[in-house]
């Protein structure tokens, strides 16, 4: 177990930091955009109120190329963004300070599981945790972790992930493979097509519980890229995009569709009265 662990950090590690460029150029595809999009969008409902400019902090956990803390920033959050990958880290630092919110975004080198050396307790509004519990080693201890850092119960936590049953339809649907369709029912982990290497699955009663034995309690579920991986090929996913995401946008608010998503998304806050402090 400790040897399937180490592999899994190593190689979560070395896919980013080997061509930080191509994950870049997959956020501008139909497909990259229209899953930090509709995480974005569905975000946007949950965020605590602002008093003004910067009087909020947020955390991008793996944040990558900057492309949400920018959209934080947008909205006039204080940001700090935590990515292993220095090539990730340079692409977002470039990028945040080519617009006028670079003031706002803090670019910081280090690893999701030491979270609580690198940051002090209680310091953040809102946690986005998009796409990176698939990479870690621990993703309980890492929501543990960010359980920690937010400021009191009104802070939000986002946690975006892979789903299994969007592994076996993508098989089924997509290529045709049923044999692979049926290993992936019970398949704890998923091929990631992007760099190459494995990436964790998650079905939606084991992602509930990882976040409940973090002291978590779930305001709401979001089902995000249900059916447009699986369009008709005459469909344009870029002269499309607009209907697309619509449709997306309101399948993703209906229950019966969290569990059949290629991405599943929570929003939680802390289980435990910040005035009760965290043992």
């Amino acid at each position: 177990m400790l040897g399937e662990r180490m592999n899994t950090r190593v190689e979560g590690k070395s896919r980013f930091e080997s061509d930080a460029s191509r994950y870049a150029a997959y956020l501008t595809s139909p497909d990259g955009r229209l899953r930090t999009d509709l995480a974005f969008r569905n975000l946007r409902d949950f965020l605590p109120p602002s008093a003004g400019v910067n009087s909020l902090h947020a955390l991008d956990l793996g944040g990558g190329t900057g492309e949400s803390a920018m959209r934080l920033a947008h909205r006039g959050m204080s940001v700090t963004l935590l990515d292993s990958s220095p090539a990730m880290l340079e692409l977002a630092g470039r990028a945040a300070s080519e617009t006028k919110f670079r003031d706002q975004i803090t670019v910081k080198h280090g690893d999701a599981a030491r979270l609580t050396e690198i940051f002090e307790e209680r310091s953040f509004d809102a946690i986005l945790c998009h796409n990176l519990l698939e990479y870690v080693d621990d993703p309980v201890a890492v929501l543990r972790s960010a359980q920690r850092l937010m400021r009191n119960s009104s802070a939000i936590l986002s946690v975006l992930v892979r789903s299994q049953s969007g592994e076996v339809l993508k098989a089924a649907l997509k290529t045709g493979d049923l044999e692979a369709a049926e290993r992936n029912l019970t398949a704890d982990w998923g091929e990631e097509s992007l760099y190459g290497g494995r990436v964790r699955l998650f079905v939606p009663e084991a992602l509930e519980t990882m976040l409940k034995e973090a002291s978590f309690t779930i305001h709401a579920r979001r089902a995000v890229r249900i059916v447009a991986d699986y369009l008709p090929a005459q469909i344009s996913r870029s002269a499309e995009y607009e209907k697309i995401f619509a449709l997306e946008q309101k399948l993703g608010q209906r229950l019966e569709y969290f569990g059949m998503a290629r991405y599943m998304q929570c929003f939680a806050s802390s289980a435990i009265p910040r005035s009760e402090g965290v043992e």
